[in-house]
């Protein structure tokens, strides 16, 4: 069951998961020990708030810059919840939650101020520390680069694990752009093929065909008996020759649209953290293989976009065939927004639809997800 999580999730449980371990000591130390009515509220409020916080900062697989300003409020309460279980138990589990924070750093802030946060958290432990007996302006600073280290140390390892994820991403990425390449030239190189053989019977057997049919012509009005006999029948074959190679030609140039199946499928298959449903003509062809190039290109920027920035988990994907158009349909459970951003991806998608003649329509709602509906004028093969 781990291995289908994404980092991020398997930090969401295990942050969650040590979140409720480090409040079982506090909880039987109140048995223990008198902690008087507004500390014993306050730590409580402030217990709660870190669970709380870190649930809603961590549903997102990773930073969003519609949210941004909530990732830094969440953030910041994280810490002010940490900070404050410390003062008012009089305990130094702050730096223990202090921890759990930084592994979620690096996946909201970037490297360099990440780092600043860490400096700046654990520099307000300080006060907390010198309130605790058997600390003093010493120790206590002491105390805080003890933890700090041990923080630094958690830190590094979710960067690692951010990198490692993104570069598996970029790779599962371009191999599935590869794999749908290949299967396009694949393809378009069958397509060649098929194209240049037409040809070669068109213009070699075809045209020797007809020469040879009117030589036979002539040969019936100078032979006589049963010699005219036997070339009126060769005159017969060679027509019969000529129709089927026609025939033949007219059947090659006939399949010379590029099937898109494999392709597409290739793109689909193995996004981590969203599922991706399909639904594809059986028999979908098109006819250019430049209009082929951009259903690939547009399906895979739609892709990217649901597993990279709208923190969906389901994405449905349709394509069909309305009159001498080719529509694609998409929608996703994510998040959603009041108005669409387009980014370099969505408007080289425009550009490369313009070219065609093709149209786009995003809708998003907050809450609902994005739908898209690409139009493509295109002539499918039957």
């Amino acid at each position: 069951m781990l291995a289908r999580l994404n980092p991020m999730q398997l930090l969401r449980f295990a942050g969650l998961f040590t979140w409720g371990c480090m409040g079982v000591p506090l909880l039987i130390d109140l048995f223990q020990q008198d902690i008087s009515g507004s500390d014993l509220y306050w730590w409580r409020v402030c217990y709660i708030t870190f669970g709380v916080c870190y649930w809603l900062l961590t549903r997102s697989p990773g930073p969003n810059p519609r949210g941004r300003w909530l990732h830094l409020l969440l953030l910041g309460l994280l810490t002010l919840s940490a900070i404050g279980i410390g003062h008012f138990t009089g305990t130094g589990l702050s730096g223990a939650f202090l921890m759990v924070i930084a592994g979620l750093l690096p996946w909201f802030l970037a490297t360099g101020w990440g780092l600043v946060w860490l400096v700046a958290q654990h520099s307000a432990l300080i006060p907390v520390f010198l309130q605790l007996e058997g600390f003093d302006l010493l120790s206590a600073p002491l105390q805080a680069m003890l933890l700090f280290g041990y923080s630094s140390f958690v830190f590094l390892t979710s960067v690692v694990a951010r990198r490692q994820m993104e570069a598996q991403e970029e790779q599962r990425r371009l191999n599935s752009e590869l794999r749908a390449t290949r299967a396009l030239l694949a393809e378009s190189s069958r397509l060649n093929e098929r194209t240049r053989i037409s040809r070669e019977l068109h213009d070699l057997l075809g045209h020797h065909l007809t020469a040879l049919s009117l030589n036979l012509e002539v040969a019936t009005h100078l032979s006589q008996g049963r010699a005219q006999d036997h070339v009126k029948q060769a005159q017969s074959l060679a027509k019969l020759l000529l129709s089927d190679v026609r025939e033949a030609v007219s059947q090659l140039r006939g399949d010379d649209a590029i099937d898109l199946r494999e392709a597409l499928f290739s793109l689909v298959d193995g996004v981590p953290s969203l599922e991706v449903r399909l639904d594809v003509p059986a028999d979908f062809r098109v006819s250019d293989p430049g209009r082929a190039q951009l259903m690939l290109r547009a399906t895979q920027e739609i892709i990217t976009n649901a597993a990279r920035h709208s923190g969906a988990s389901r994405l449905d994907l349709r394509i069909a065939r309305e009159g001498d158009h080719v529509v694609l349909e998409a929608r996703d459970n994510g998040r959603g927004a009041n108005a669409v951003e387009a980014g370099n991806g969505l408007r080289g998608m425009r550009e490369r639809l313009a070219e065609y003649s093709g149209e786009l329509v995003i809708q998003t709602t907050p809450g609902q997800g994005f739908a898209l509906r690409l139009h493509l004028p295109v002539e499918i093969a039957a």
